[in-house]
């Protein structure tokens, strides 16, 4: 049998890589919507001696909360193994308290956000939560611990940065999306964009249709299109960056069921329980259906053509995506979602909804998929 490597670096790779993509989320939840920026007389940091505000709820001060707390413990593992124990925990704390200072000054800019020193508080004390725990969690995952072994015998060295996008996958589920597993549809704001800077409506899909009105049977062929292509394209990244020992079906399986029951759990708690499987309409159960057939033709391919197949089925996603509008259903029931306290949250879904494919795909292109290295 033949004797595993220790890699020490790539735990730590992979937790400075996770960092930085989470730090982007915040910074995009926390400026989202990005839109009506304007000086309102106040300064940026006055907030931090004012009273503190008369309305809140446990909501706000939970999100808050929770939200900082991955920041903590990634920031603890992205440290280690070059700072640990007592300074560690300290750094962490200082840098989630500091993003959040500055964070709260730049929302003074946005008229629907209010800067607050209990979100403030709330997001120092999530730092400060995570911080502890990746004290105490640290040794499974680094110095030859349990998850770190477990890691080296199911994936590739390389496949730090795998982890990042297949983790981010379950979360591009989250935001509202008229196709299951239809990420990455920017033709609506790019459409948006260009219409405010032209001062005309411009609808860039209906330009690339023609002016094509597609039928029922035509908007049911595309969700099952992009469904499959969505589901196999995400699952062969998986699979092409597992080792043979590892068991791939049930790896497979566990990270399929993650997403739908991420996908369903927010639909529930968005919108109303009862719409809680709304996505489940007949082209989505035909995409499974059939994205569970390629996958079964290809678990056991070489990693390479995995490889290609994921890069293929998520160009088709990432195509199709783009040209067929929203069926009329999903529009109605979107003017019907009030985001309100979920403004940060959405923010945060929405960035890894429409940026999850472009991150995807620039994995499946690095060098690390040289064939001499697969």
């Amino acid at each position: 049998m033949t004797e595993l490597r220790s890699y020490p670096d790539a735990a730590s790779s992979f937790a400075r890589a996770s960092l930085l993509a989470y730090l982007f989320l915040i910074i995009y939840a926390s400026c989202y919507p990005f839109s009506g920026w304007h000086d309102a007389g106040v300064a940026a940091f006055s907030y931090l001696l004012a009273p503190f505000p008369r309305y809140w709820t446990w909501f706000d001060l939970t999100t808050n909360i929770i939200g900082y707390i991955p920041f903590g413990l990634l920031s603890i593992f992205a440290l280690s193994p070059s700072i640990k124990g007592k300074r560690a925990v300290l750094l962490a704390i200082i840098f989630g308290t500091a993003l959040s200072v500055l964070l709260e000054a730049v929302q003074t800019f946005l008229p629907s956000r209010v800067s607050s020193n209990l979100d403030l508080l709330a997001n120092a004390a999530g730092a400060c939560i995570g911080a502890f725990a990746g004290h105490f969690l640290r040794p499974s995952f680094f110095d030859d611990g349990r998850f770190h072994r477990l890691s080296q015998r199911w994936f590739r060295q390389e496949s730090s940065r795998a982890l990042i996008v297949l983790a981010l996958w379950p979360l591009a589920q989250i935001y509202p999306q008229a196709y299951l597993f239809g990420h990455g549809e920017i033709t609506p704001i790019l459409s948006e964009w260009l219409s405010r800077l032209f001062g005309m409506p411009l609808d860039l899909a209906d330009m690339v249709r023609g002016g094509m009105r597609l039928t029922v049977e035509q908007y049911w062929l595309a969700e099952i299109i992009i469904t499959a292509c969505g589901l196999t394209g995400a699952i062969l990244i998986l699979l092409c960056m597992v080792r043979r020992s590892a068991p791939k079906t049930m790896l497979a399986l566990l990270m399929a069921i993650c997403a739908l029951f991420v996908k369903s759990f927010s639909s529930a708690l968005l919108f109303t329980p009862d719409n809680a499987f709304t996505w489940l309409t007949p082209g989505a159960l035909g995409g499974i259906f059939f994205g569970a057939l390629m996958l079964y033709g290809l678990a056991f391919a070489p990693a390479i053509a995995q490889r290609r197949m994921a890069v293929l089925m998520l160009m088709i996603n990432l195509t199709v995506v783009n040209i067929v509008p929203a069926n009329h259903y999903f529009v109605l029931t979107l003017q019907a979602w009030a985001q309100g306290k979920f403004m940060n949250f959405n923010g945060a879904a929405h960035f890894v909804l429409l940026f999850w494919p472009l991150l995807a795909l620039w994995f499946l292109f690095q060098p690390i998929h040289h064939p001499k290295n697969e």
